[in-house]
């Protein structure tokens, strides 16, 4: 197989794991509290790398960007108290929808904070994209549960800025170095809250945080690996999967149906965001190095 077609592959892989990864957190944010939640997740992610940890000596894992790895700990946990409070009142693959809008909010981000040039195509994709979450999230506010979609919506960019943070501490830390402050900053910041809140989880509940650690790390890993032997571009389309695999999950585990809205609007987030990812890439390859 080329190396497009395994990246393909593993993209897709990434997003089923993501999707496993989604489900077991929705059962432990409608049975826990959500600041619990996000302490267990990124706690029980720590744990996983101890061994790399390890093997590499805790040397190796002091950031050189000490006050970036921190405020990057800020804007992910913040990002995270919206994605849970919402997560267990949210169909699932609308909370997919709207996780589509995260390559707008960093592409806006870029412009604003690390003042890359905003052609018309970045534009004309960021206003396709936002009239698509009004597609998927207009018909929530028919309902009572429309603070929720808000809440989840108000984690988007708060994720952006995360990943635009960990884009710029690549210049002086390595990948592993900055997934391990992640988990630990999001560990560190959430415990007095879960602490406060902290109800004793069952058993089996207990496992689940344990496969979610596991999910969250092979997920990582896989989506990284996809992105270093393909294109973004080609990789891309690949996400739409990530509504497929929601879907199913949400009707075998939840007996959740998509809406047509939910549908047609996750569709136009998601031709936004291949068409920007398209033409990003016929830029770079024009030009010159």
């Amino acid at each position: 197989m080329t190396p497009t077609l395994n990246g393909m592959i593993l993209a897709a892989g990434a997003g089923f794991t993501f999707a496993l990864l989604n489900l077991n957190l929705r059962v432990l944010a409608s049975e826990l509290p959500p600041f619990q939640v996000q302490f267990l997740r990124y706690g029980a992610g720590l744990v996983v790398m101890i061994p790399w940890i390890i093997q590499a000596g805790l040397a190796a894992y002091v950031p050189r960007a000490m006050a970036g790895q921190l405020w990057r700990g800020v804007a992910h946990t913040a990002a995270l108290f919206f994605w849970f409070s919402a997560l267990p009142h949210i169909p699932f693959a609308t909370l997919t929808a709207i996780g589509f809008t995260g390559p707008i909010f960093i592409m806006l981000g870029a412009v604003l904070f690390l003042k890359e040039r905003m052609f018309w195509q970045r534009w004309a994709a960021a206003l396709l994209g936002f009239l698509g979450v009004l597609v998927v999230v207009a018909p929530s506010f028919t309902g009572t549960g429309g603070h929720h979609a808000l809440l989840m919506l108000a984690s988007a960019p708060l994720f952006a800025a995360s990943f635009l943070i960990a884009k710029a501490l690549t210049r002086h830390d390595t990948p592993q170095v900055i997934v391990a402050w992640q988990s630990l900053t999001v560990a560190v910041f959430t415990l007095p809250v879960a602490l406060w809140l902290w109800e004793w989880p069952s058993l089996a509940q207990w496992g689940i945080v344990l496969l979610c650690g596991a999910l969250g790390s092979l997920g990582h890993w896989m989506l990284t690996m996809a992105y270093r032997i393909a294109d973004i571009s080609a990789a891309q389309p690949v996400k739409f999967l990530d509504l497929i695999w929601a879907a199913c999950l949400g009707y075998l585990a939840f007996s959740e149906i998509p809406t047509t809205t939910t549908l047609a609007g996750a569709a136009v987030i998601f031709l936004s965001t291949s068409w920007i990812a398209r033409v990003e890439a016929r830029r770079g390859r024009s030009t010159p190095a």
